[in-house]
């Protein structure tokens, strides 16, 4: 029988953050429950800043009947002289039953001793309880407290429990709190507690009471109101997701409401007053026209006919933090952009302060320069001296009042700071760029100069940690190495850069403590495994041509990809796997000639003049040389069907031998066949 089912757990104001983190597990860790417990089924989660809700609209009464089999000794082993041995003995105390109702039975081929129990399902509101608890702490939510007399901790006090089961009050003791069929609506609404007659009336309840109970309700209703102003006002409310997900977990019953400030603020880089609105006090910031306004959007819980005193309210918090910022920002500016100080900061043990850790990337900054400026544009000796300028201040700001306020800022200060006191444009913008790409979706730096410093920054934290052996093991990666890998990925094929992973690291490295460098060239190519989304034999076989220049490998791969899924390739497929077969045993390494005069059949010579027709052809893509790679199928076909490869005569066989490893090679040159899984 189902019948519905509510749990309420009710508690003091949640911080936002913390129960954003959980979120996803607090469903999983109750349905880990029911099914521990035999009781699986649909059920809801809601949350308010006050209240914690299961909601099962159908829930078993009670858990299924079940029966339990056990297994114990071989008979053989049971039984000595007709009576039961220690192992029958203990098997049927295991069983909780006399000797005398064990039975037989047959597992794994041999005759066992067997008991089964028919086990009668439990009442579901005698099971509540315990689960209710196991579920309430299990959640983590970081930091928890204690309150009273309590040992027991949790992220904040509960006040109230409310369980009802089919409308009747299930009892459930938390944290000392008994549960009664009662509970709380919106404070301003009323402090006073609420009892409730059955379910339908806890619905009832909260709704009269102010509080709108689901998220995804709260959310639609604060969307709405941002819309309605936007369009009653002529402006642009940026949403950030994750600002709006804490507001919908701080609110009860939402309302949008627009304030200002001082225009004189907005003499502040935009990002330093969306920051400080953003953080301190949870506000979204307005535009027009693409331009930040001396405006902003507070989403009050508040109840109230007259909201010009909750909006004077928060105008007045804002204040003093824009006057923070702006006494920083001047402060900053005065003293300007300094390496000094950073000296005094440690990196990390073992690579020394940031002061150092500049000094390598302006080392790696000027080598991957002298690599790549022939295909910059502009003045040589002018990019350099760029390049130099901005790998040097690119942590200056670090010593900032405003980036120690203000950690996210770093780098962007920077670049406001560099362009006030009379940095060059392109200086500036490197600095700022200093981290991109910041994920997969962030962009990356929009010049070969910025992408330099980028690379230089990202090549130092990967050198330097892996020489001092932080290699991330498993999911565990504290300084997102392999964030910056992609990173780094991402930037070449962006500005068609080409790096050698293993030459470019082998010329960096001597900067650094003694490593095994081609650990770092795995983990390399372990991302590449996981960037590029294709069939991964393709990627290996990539890996297996020995090719370790990034741009080449995302073409060679693409082209591989390409040859795949022609629709005449998997007929074709094992013609050329042959190849692979046929020089197996062949160093490859070695300088192969071919003898046309030792072709002693005319499928020699056609496969021969083919191929050496495919060899001059100039091909502007891998995919390209593979497509003429592969028209040679019919001569090679013809060569496999009337030419017996290892023929008697020595030299005729290693000349047939040879002809094929030629062709082998070339395919070897973009990918090895024989690698290649074909569905």
């Amino acid at each position: 029988m189902l019948k519905p089912l509510l749990i309420e757990i009710g508690v003091e104001e949640l911080p936002a953050v913390p129960l954003l983190k959980e979120l996803t597990n607090i469903e999983k860790k109750w349905l880990k429950i029911l099914e521990q417990n035999s009781l699986v089924g649909e059920f809801e989660f809601y949350y308010t800043p006050r209240r914690l809700v299961l909601w099962h609209r159908e829930f078993k009464t009670s858990q299924e009947d079940s029966e339990v089999e056990f297994f114990g000794a071989p008979v053989a082993m049971a039984y000595k002289d007709g009576e039961p041995t220690q192992a029958a003995l203990g098997f049927a105390k295991k069983c909780g039953v006399d000797i005398s109702e064990i039975g037989k039975g047959e597992k794994g081929g041999k005759e066992v001793l067997y008991y089964k129990q028919a086990l009668k399902g439990k009442p579901s509101v005698e099971l509540l309880p315990a689960m209710i608890e196991e579920w309430i702490k299990s959640l983590d939510f970081g930091k928890a407290m204690r309150w009273g007399s309590l040992e027991e901790s949790f992220i904040r006090p509960i006040r109230w429990v409310n369980v009802l089961f089919n409308n009747d009050l299930v009892d459930v003791k938390l944290f000392d709190v008994v549960s009664s069929k009662q509970t709380f609506v919106h404070r301003i609404s009323s402090f006073d507690v609420k009892n409730i007659e059955n379910i339908s009336d806890y619905f009832d309840t909260l709704k009269n009471g102010a509080v709108t109970l689901f998220p995804d309700e709260r959310r639609k209703n604060i969307l709405a109101q941002f819309e309605k102003l936007q369009n009653e006002q002529n402006i642009e409310i940026e949403i950030d997701e994750d600002l709006l997900d804490e507001v919908v977990a701080i609110t009860e019953h939402p309302t949008a409401l627009v304030g200002k400030f001082d225009e004189a603020f907005l003499r502040l880089p935009p990002e330093v007053i969306i920051t400080s609105m953003k953080e301190h006090q949870r506000y979204f910031p307005v535009f027009k026209e693409g331009k930040l306004l001396n405006r902003f959007v507070v989403v009050s819980n508040a109840l109230t006919n007259d909201f010009s005193k909750v909006t004077e309210g928060n105008e007045k918090v804002l204040r003093p933090r824009l006057s923070d910022g702006l006494f920083f920002y001047d402060n900053d500016l005065k003293r300007g952009l300094t390496l000094n100080g950073l000296e005094k900061v440690v990196f990390m043990d073992g690579l020394g302060t940031l002061k150092e850790k500049v000094e390598r990337e302006t080392l790696i900054a000027k080598a991957l320069f002298v690599l790549y400026k022939d295909d910059i544009q502009g003045d040589t000796a002018a990019n350099e001296a760029i390049v130099e300028r901005a790998v040097t201040l690119a942590k200056a700001d670090l010593m900032s009042e405003m980036v120690y306020e203000f950690t996210e800022l770093q780098g962007i200060m920077g670049h406001y700071y560099a362009l006030a006191l009379g940095e060059k444009p392109e200086v500036a913008l490197a600095i700022k760029e200093q981290y991109l790409p910041q994920g997969e979706e962030s962009e990356v730096p929009s010049t070969p100069l910025s992408a330099i410093i980028s690379m230089a920054i990202k090549l130092d934290t990967l050198i330097g940690l892996f020489s001092i052996e932080q290699i991330p093991t498993g999911s565990r990666d504290p300084f997102a190495l392999r964030r910056a890998v992609n990173g780094i990925v991402r930037i070449c094929n962006e500005h068609n850069m080409k790096f050698d992973i293993v030459n470019t690291i082998a010329s960096l490295a001597s900067n650094y403590k003694a490593f095994d460098v081609t650990k770092l060239e795995e983990f390399f190519l372990e991302r590449l495994r996981q960037y590029y989304k294709v069939n991964p034999s393709i990627i290996e076989a990539v890996f297996a041509s020995g090719e370790r220049e990034l741009l080449a490998i995302g073409k060679k791969i693409d082209a591989v990809l390409a040859m795949t899924q022609n629709d005449s390739f998997a007929q074709t497929f094992s013609t050329f796997k042959r190849l692979a077969n046929i020089t197996k045993d062949m160093d490859l390494k070695e300088a192969l000639s071919v003898n046309p005069a030792l072709f002693e059949d005319d499928a020699e010579n056609e496969l021969f003049n083919a191929y050496m027709a495919v060899l001059a052809g100039d091909y502007a893509s891998y995919i390209e040389e593979l497509d003429a790679l592969l028209e040679l199928k019919p001569q090679l076909d013809a060569f496999f069907d009337n030419v017996m490869v290892n023929a008697d005569d020595e030299d005729v066989k290693n000349n047939r031998k040879s002809l094929v490893a030629l062709i082998y090679k070339s395919f070897l040159h973009i990918a090895d066949i024989k690698e290649i899984s074909v569905n």
